[in-house]
């Protein structure tokens, strides 16, 4: 895995207890009830999702991620070795799958001592590691691999189909159903772990949207498995930004409205579709396009978010579209405040123009 050289200059004191513990539905709201921090020029609002049509304007765009999130954790027996959860996270082109080995009963923590040639027994389907992913020693300390091509035998559509589940870290106090882990827009099944900024949207809220006159465009870019706690770059994934989107996008940059990604992906997505004389083509394939402050956005100007972990490498893309100075505001405000981080958490609204 390769490591960020750059690192993000935000700094905050992230609780322990800041942690989201379920979703928004299981705790008596609606999706679109999570709260919501909006940064807007030199101004800190504080609101609900539900309010976001009241912070955008006519002729804004919104750039959402339609990747459907797979049941992609499965218990599995190690040969020799014992029960383990594997994380099956995204298929490559050969074939192979890139996979983590984590510890049984809860996948806490990942397995950095498995070698090539390792076998995996989860019911009819046999998964053996090939090589490590994408390249040897690249555990976040050099130490072992986290990720590893792996080849599969057996029904593994089925199986993940009647036997899978949502890959989750042990932080939360139950498992919930996959479809806690879609978001409205989810249509193209692909994702490791959703892509969770979208996931305060809900049908009424679109809606609302759309009746003030801001456009919504769809990109697809199919998630990996989190990684970027450990200051790792994050990892190639699979991407497409489709013609009518370009077309929107280009549109929308030329009548001055502002493109709103929402999320990480959306960004990441857009900015790898980003031609020589900056307007945005139909361009799909595989991305490793890292947005940075050294390397910022070129059509993206507005962001909404999840909160990230201190030194996640999530950080440098919210600072490279926000800004340093509104960036710092907005963690400290949402730390002050007691926003909930994580994929069931709280979001934030960064415009850095108004």
């Amino acid at each position: 895995m390769r490591i960020l050289e750059e690192r993000s200059a935000i700094r905050f004191d992230a609780k322990a207890d800041a942690i989201a513990p379920a979703p928004a539905e299981a705790r008596g709201l609606s999706r679109e009830d999570v709260r919501l921090l909006v940064a807007s020029g030199g101004r800190i609002e504080h609101a609900q999702f539900r309010d976001l049509p009241e912070h955008l304007r006519a002729g804004d765009l919104v750039v959402v991620n339609d990747s459907a999130t797979i049941p992609g954790e499965i218990d599995a027996e190690w040969r020799g070795r014992g029960p383990v959860v594997l994380h099956l996270a995204t298929p490559l082109d050969d074939g192979t799958w890139v996979t983590e080995v984590r510890t049984a009963a809860d996948g806490a923590r990942a397995v950095l001592d498995a070698e090539p040639d390792d076998r995996f027994e989860a019911g009819p389907v046999s998964v053996t590691l090939v090589a490590a992913y994408p390249h040897e020693g690249s555990s976040p300390t050099g130490a072992g691999n986290r990720l590893w091509r792996a080849r599969i035998e057996g029904p593994l559509e089925d199986h993940l189909r009647l036997h899978g589940r949502p890959i989750a870290y042990g932080y939360l106090p139950r498992r919930y159903p996959l479809s806690a882990y879609q978001t409205v827009f989810a249509t193209r099944p692909g994702s490791a772990e959703m892509p969770s900024a979208a996931r305060p949207f809900t049908h009424r809220l679109v809606t609302r949207l759309v009746s003030k006159g801001v456009g919504i465009a769809p990109i697809t870019l199919h998630t990996g498995v989190s990684s970027q706690e450990a200051g790792e770059a994050p990892q190639a994934e699979r991407f497409s930004v489709p013609a009518s989107t370009a077309r929107m996008v280009n549109a929308v940059r030329a009548g001055g409205g502002r493109v709103v990604a929402v999320g990480t992906t959306a960004t990441r997505a857009l900015e790898s579709a980003v031609a020589e004389d900056g307007s945005v083509v139909a361009r799909s394939g595989w991305t490793e396009r890292v947005v940075t402050p050294a390397d910022p956005p070129r059509v993206v100007n507005g962001l909404v978010t999840g909160w990230h972990d201190p030194h996640a490498s999530h950080l440098l893309l919210v600072e490279a579209v926000a800004g340093r100075e509104l960036t710092q505001r907005a963690y400290e405000a949402a730390v002050a405040e007691e926003y909930l981080w994580h994929e069931f958490g709280d979001a934030a609204l960064l415009l850095p123009e108004l």
